[in-house]
């Protein structure tokens, strides 16, 4: 492990992880942390230490998304927003302030 890679660390995996396969076979760049945070989230059902995500709620359907940045979740709402009419919640998982987005 050198001193220079990214690591990213589990307590739920007891684990920590060297982010060299994102950035050399990924060529994920700055997008290293997202990357393993998502591919981590798909194969366990949870995210790593330290990452929570911002979810967007339909408030009349079952639809909804959760994301790691605001703007790709605002982003999905506002499009259901639109094409379904239905108001949509917005809210960081770690927050309690919520924005409806309305439909």
């Amino acid at each position: 492990m050198s001193e220079n890679e990214p690591t990213v660390s589990c307590e739920r995996c007891g684990r920590e992880w060297t982010l060299s396969y994102e950035l050399d076979e990924l060529m994920a760049g700055n997008r290293a942390v997202e990357q393993f945070a998502l591919d981590h989230e798909r194969h366990t059902g949870h995210y790593p230490d330290g990452v929570s995500t911002w979810r967007a709620t339909c408030r009349r359907c079952p639809d909804g998304v959760e994301r790691l940045s605001e703007s790709a979740a605002r982003r999905w709402a506002r499009t259901h927003a639109r094409h379904t009419r239905h108001d949509v919640t917005l809210h960081h998982a770690d927050g309690e302030e919520t924005t409806l987005i309305e439909g």
